[in-house]
């Protein structure tokens, strides 16, 4: 062997020895805590080593069909058990995933696997009939379901049940050239503005952000934790399922965010931790178990992908005595963490964003990419591992996204004399009424202040005189009765006369994706027909 071949062996052996990917991430685990309660689903709990096993098998499912490193596999399910085990075999074996929001359009789903050239499938039996209509002339090597031991409906015989093919599979680690750095998820934005782009997140821009979740949300190995969130997006899945297999703790997965189910499990398990958009926290609050259910054991609260509003969590620091809360705030680009608003800032700082996480380094710049004195509005922009390494064939994109350096995210914020951050809105939601902006936030926030207000979301309409008028759409609480009225004569008190609202109208729910988000740009399409 000469000296060139020598070189290269050792720099594999290194490179092996000195690696952290999330496949080696919960070996790790298993190796501290085999017996430890990893997760549950339904009826079935299985244990750190058990966790393992499974994800190895599964594992040797891919290589032993020909899968490998760099193949990109979308996977489009509710949330379930073989999710997660999924999730773990494809980075073991250093495929792509690409997770698939399961409420998307036919034509969605046939862009997402047409741009990602997507090489495989995994889903629940559900979608998969929607995966082989949608993959239209894309030479699809693998398809696997999901959750299946026998295929209930009509035949599907390119479709391998996942718990068939991993009968008679071994159980010991999967090996696979691996770098920290490869590529290990595509995360395709909801697409609000355009086609939805697809964010690259590494093995390390992943375990970077796990490591900041852990720490600055104070999580731990003796934290129950409920994911009821779907796991095809970023925040359930890289906020906390990850970083939770990483510290060791408990997961209980629910098929849906349901009140009634979340209340439910809180009590019967015991959990400590529980992630919720404000959205499904008005939705317990509002649920009539909310106080018949013992909650004791929760102790640990996150709310983000979305603006709590100050009456909300007000309430919630009330009815939940035992609990802390934190605000996490970020987007997929960053994996999705960012900054984070801890417990004893949380009345202090209402209505604060917080602080950059530990890996994250954030200011706040103007249209020309220059950091704005402090109190004053701009875009915030990032620097961290927890970053993507581009968007998915579309470097122009990428560049404009890390001009400067920096990671711009869209979102206008101000950064206060002790370094917090308020969020003002995102650019694309920010109103030009009369030719003066105004902020959906800010107005959302006054009319949350009005007794019976249930829900709000702020939009803009077309308008001829003003452009965009500023329009209010409320769910009120049962049994009150609102008027148009009475919340304009409420938000007059509240606001300047040019943000009052032009226009209000009543509903009895607010349209919103899986995660929570209120759907705003179906309100301005809905609303500007009326």
């Amino acid at each position: 062997m000469d000296m060139n071949t020598n070189t290269t062996e050792l720099g594999k052996l290194l490179e092996r020895v000195r690696r952290n990917t999330l496949g080696d991430l919960l070996a790790r685990t298993r190796d501290r805590m085999p017996d430890k309660f990893a997760i549950a689903y339904n009826e079935e709990r299985l244990n750190y080593a058990e966790l393992d096993d499974r994800v190895n098998q599964t594992a040797h499912v891919f290589l032993t069909d020909g899968m490998k490193k760099g193949d990109m596999i979308t996977v489009m399910s509710k949330n379930s058990l073989d999710f997660v085990v999924v999730n773990f075999a494809l980075a073991r074996i250093g495929a792509v995933m690409i997770p698939i929001n399961y409420m998307l359009s036919a034509e969605d789903v046939q862009y997402i696997l047409e741009h990602a050239e997507a090489d495989g499938f995994i889903a629940s039996e559900e979608y998969a009939p929607l995966l082989d209509q949608t993959a239209g002339r894309l030479a699809i090597k693998h398809r696997y379901l999901m959750d299946a031991d026998e295929i209930a409906g009509a035949p599907l015989p390119a479709w391998t049940p996942l718990s068939v093919a991993r009968e008679g599979q071994p159980g010991h680690f999967a090996e696979a050239e691996i770098t920290d750095d490869d590529l290990a998820h595509v995360l395709y934005t909801s697409g609000t503005e355009s086609r939805p782009k697809g964010v690259m997140l590494s093995h390390k821009s992943l375990i970077s952000e796990y490591v900041s979740s852990i720490v600055d949300g104070k999580m731990g190995a003796e934290d129950v934790c409920i994911h009821a969130l779907p796991l095809y997006h970023s925040a359930q899945l890289h906020v906390f399922l990850g970083p939770s297999v990483y510290a060791g703790s408990s997961g209980i997965i629910l098929g849906a965010a349901s009140p009634e189910l979340i209340l439910e499990t809180i009590e019967k398990e015991g959990a400590t931790q529980l992630f919720c958009p404000p959205t499904v926290w008005i939705a317990l609050l509002r649920h009539p178990d909310f106080d018949k259910r013992d909650l004791s054991t929760l102790r640990k609260c996150y709310y983000g992908a979305a603006i709590m509003p100050r009456e909300i969590l007000k309430e919630l620091t009330d009815r939940l005595p035992n609990a802390q809360f934190w605000n996490f705030y970020g987007q997929t680009e960053v994996a999705p963490l960012a900054t984070a608003l801890q417990p004893e800032d949380q009345l202090r700082k209402l209505g604060s964003a917080g602080v950059a996480t530990l890996n994250v380094q954030t200011k706040i710049v103007d249209d020309a990419d220059v950091e704005v004195p402090r109190g004053e509005v701009g875009e915030i922009v990032h620097r961290t591992p927890h970053a993507m390494k581009g968007y998915l064939h579309d470097p122009e994109k990428t560049a404009e996204a890390f001009r400067g350096g920096w990671l711009h995210s869209g979102d206008l914020g101000v950064m206060d004399e002790e370094g917090y951050i308020t969020i003002i809105d995102r650019k694309k939601d920010m109103i030009n009424t009369g030719g003066v902006n105004v902020s959906s936030r800010e107005v959302e926030e006054a009319i949350y202040q009005l007794e019976g207000v249930s829900e709000v979301a702020v939009v803009s309409i077309p308008d001829a005189y003003w452009i965009e008028a500023v329009t209010a759409i409320i769910v009120p609480k049962a049994d009150v009765e609102l008027t148009e009225e009475k919340v304009i004569a409420f938000c007059r008190e509240k606001l300047s006369s040019y943000k009052v609202p032009k226009h209000v109208d009543f509903t009895s729910d607010l349209p919103k994706n899986p995660s929570g988000k209120v759907l705003k740009r179906q309100l301005r399409d809905q609303y500007k027909e009326q």
